[in-house]
């Protein structure tokens, strides 16, 4: 038998640092959205992998930047801080991941380069700093607002998604942000990191997130015009929405509370999706 290739753990090192499941779950959207919106074959080709790239960038970046604060707090889970992965090679992969999304977006137009470098360049600003600011949400907000965009701007005939869309993208983003930052709390304190959800604690930072979400949710169903599926997806929204905010309050979010949100955050996802 013969030895895998020596590229095999850098491979796999990389891929680690991607933050992998939020960077499938964003792709993967980017390919619901696209299907949606009728795109061409080759459009929606261009579409996903251009967001594959972008989001592996900004994983790469957001762990690159953080190696020291990851390597002071012992976090086994980042192949930076163990040491499978080196900072500088990173970072490299990561401007080179960013060059490809915006190679790949230019044949689907302008609009969606535009679209793109909002995106991409609040992720970066809040990977280099933002993240430890009060307006740590603001990144979150301009890069899930302006998402769904994507598809419709990288149509043959370019136009903006509808305002409500745009909305809920907003809700889902502060969601995201919310609520993932809540799980290394204790962390970021440690190394410095003071953005809005460890301003506002835990538990009121799971309770904005629901409550976010319900108000997405909204907007995606008196914009969409209703309709029997949409009114069944608004249902379960809020229902999942209201059990987070009551597990919230009766005790310590945990990781019950987490999944809900973002059980949540994935039905408001398709709820968009679909209408």
């Amino acid at each position: 038998m013969t030895d895998p290739p020596a590229t095999t753990p850098l491979v796999r090192a990389l891929w680690g640092a991607t933050h992998p499941g939020p960077t499938l779950v964003v792709t993967t959207l980017s390919l619901a959205l696209g299907v949606a919106a009728g795109l061409e074959p080759w459009r929606l080709v261009l579409l996903v992998v251009a967001v594959f790239a972008g989001q592996v960038s900004v994983g790469l970046s957001n762990d690159a930047i953080d190696a020291a604060r990851d390597l002071a707090v012992g976090r086994t889970d980042k192949p930076i801080a163990t040491g499978a992965l080196t900072p500088g090679r990173a970072l490299a992969v990561a401007v080179a991941s960013v060059a490809v999304a915006f190679v790949l977006s230019l044949p689907l137009g302008p609009g969606l380069v535009a679209a793109h470098t909002i995106a991409l360049g609040s992720a970066w600003a809040y990977n280099a700093g933002l993240k430890s600011t009060p307006v740590s949400i603001v990144p979150f907000l301009l890069s899930f607002g302006v998402f769904p965009s994507f598809a419709t701007l990288a149509a043959p005939q370019p136009a903006l998604a509808a305002p409500w869309a745009s909305l809920a993208g907003m809700a889902l983003g502060a969601a995201v942000h919310l609520t993932n930052v809540v799980r290394d709390l204790d962390d970021d304190r440690e190394t410095g990191v003071r953005g809005l959800p460890h301003r506002l604690g835990a538990r009121a930072s799971v309770i904005v997130a629901a409550a976010g979400i319900v108000l997405g949710a909204v907007a995606v169903l008196v914009g969409s015009g209703g309709g029997i599926v949409g009114a069944v997806f608004f249902a379960a929204v809020v229902a999942v929405a209201a059990a987070t905010i009551v597990l919230a309050v009766r005790r310590r979010p945990g990781r019950a509370v987490f999944q809900l949100t973002m059980l949540a955050a994935l039905l408001l996802a398709a709820q968009l999706v679909l209408r």
